[in-house]
């Protein structure tokens, strides 16, 4: 199976040592909103909150602040009027692109998404275009120095993983999405501090760019990203090993 591409572990880690602290507070407060929208407020109850309040803990958002963006959610408090939806499209080179965006404003928001990809050589498509190229999963970073990958395939297994991947510097265990509380918990329970623990989308496959369209499609995603509406981007893009190391 498929894991993380290469582009996108990189961005992982990017983004738990990120400096630009508003988009990223912005960014895992509305993941909290939509948690308590969607299941409640109550994280024992509530997995994809207890996943938001994590990651919102690990970028050290302030406590009160995650708590109003609870009551946000709930509707405890006014200010939690935003929706889900996903774009799909694709970028330089036909690379597939989904967008997951948070927003207020359907209207400016597909406007403003549509504005990005086709500045940077991209385009939006139709629903469902892209979609069925993609699982969903749960996806485990672990610092590969830290932690040796029995302990990690013993721990991540028996809470039922999917599948351990070496990813260079990171061990990346993936999950069903009904398994990954149960796997992050017994990774944490057995002493590990997790580089990042998300839901995302896995290409099924991944395509080989060449470098001049690499980093097209990484100013794309960068663009993108730094769009206060967008949650996360996922591509199936491979870069090559020279661009690579040329980003170090």
């Amino acid at each position: 199976m498929a894991g993380h591409s290469k582009w996108k572990n990189i961005q992982v880690r990017k983004g738990a040592q990120d400096a630009k602290k508003g988009k990223v507070f912005t960014k895992v407060t509305k993941e909290i909103m939509l948690a308590a929208k969607a299941g409640g407020g109550d994280p024992i109850t509530n997995a994809r909150l207890r996943s938001a309040i994590a990651a919102a803990k690990a970028v050290n958002l302030p406590k009160d602040k995650i708590d109003t963006a609870v009551k946000k959610g709930t509707g405890e408090l006014a200010g939690g009027n935003i929706d889900e939806i996903t774009y799909e499209g694709y970028g330089p080179g036909g690379v597939a692109i989904l967008i997951e965006a948070a927003t207020d404003n359907r209207n400016r928001t597909v406007a403003d998404v549509r504005a990005i990809m086709s500045k940077n050589g991209g385009q939006l498509g139709e629903a469902g275009c892209v979609g069925w190229m993609f699982d969903k999963k749960g996806v485990i970073e672990l610092d590969k120095a830290k932690y040796a990958e029995d302990k990690v395939m013993e721990a991540a297994l028996e809470a039922g993983a999917e599948d351990i991947l070496d990813q260079g510097d990171t061990w990346e265990v993936n999950t069903a999405p009904e398994d990954f509380e149960a796997v992050r918990q017994a990774l944490e329970d057995a002493g590990m501090e997790l580089l990042s623990a998300e839901i995302s989308m896995l290409p099924k496959n991944t395509v080989d760019v060449d470098a001049e369209t690499g980093r097209k499609l990484m100013k794309l995603m960068d663009a993108l990203d730094d769009y206060d509406d967008v949650q996360q981007t996922h591509s199936n893009f491979e870069l090559p090993e020279a661009l690579m190391a040329e980003m170090g």
